[in-house]
């Protein structure tokens, strides 16, 4: 993959369709059978915790290939402070591109830009042996903790990368994923109608 032929931009009203189009593709019957994130997508634009400067599209030879975005979020810390931090995603590649290295050029290239903001730190869920090729670890390592997740559950989804070193320092809390990502399932179904029908999968490995 020649770099060069990429242009990473932000993402424009015009691009709103083909974006979700690519996302519901992408996520179609991976975490349960057929997808949510493609409305997620659509709802979050127009939360005020989405960070516009933040929301990206990657292109290759003037197609689109890719997206990422970011919301605004906090930890509450322990001793009682509120701790400004980003979560991010839905991002993803276009589904015959996938495990060809463009993902983590997008991914570099999003915190890239999210670090020159002067953002402090990035939370989400993710898996480690992708997201940890570009810096992220477990969040449990920066005594950083997933709301509503009892205690000894596994939180290896849970995944975090300082942008600004020695921003968690000190800080021990919960992180609170945006309210804006919790859509209604009936109002995902009225969405999807506008798309062409697929068929939702009951697969091993789902959640």
């Amino acid at each position: 993959m020649n770099a060069n032929e990429l242009c990473f931009r932000p993402e424009q009203p015009a691009d709103y369709a083909a974006v979700e189009s690519m996302i519901r593709e992408s996520f179609w019957n991976v975490y349960h059978p057929g997808c949510s994130e493609h409305y997620v997508m659509h709802v979050l634009r127009r939360d005020p915790a989405f960070v516009k400067e933040l929301d990206l599209v990657m292109e290759r030879e003037g197609r689109l290939i890719g997206q990422n975005m970011f919301m605004r979020t906090v930890i509450e810390a322990d001793d009682g402070r509120v701790i400004d931090v980003l979560t991010m995603g839905p991002i993803c590649v276009a589904q015959e591109l996938k495990r060809q290295g463009y993902g983590k050029k997008l991914l570099d290239y999003s915190l890239e830009k999210a670090t020159e903001m002067g953002f402090g730190a990035v939370l989400f869920e993710g898996n480690i042996g992708f997201y940890g090729k570009s810096g992220f670890d477990y969040a449990r390592r920066f005594g950083i903790r997933y709301h509503d997740l009892p205690e000894g559950a596994d939180d290896s989804f849970f995944l975090c990368k300082e942008l600004i070193p020695g921003y968690l320092e000190g800080v021990t809390g919960v992180y609170q994923t945006p309210q804006g990502y919790y859509v209604d399932p009936a109002e995902v179904e009225e969405f999807d109608k506008a798309f062409p029908p697929r068929e939702k999968l009951r697969l091993p490995g789902q959640l």
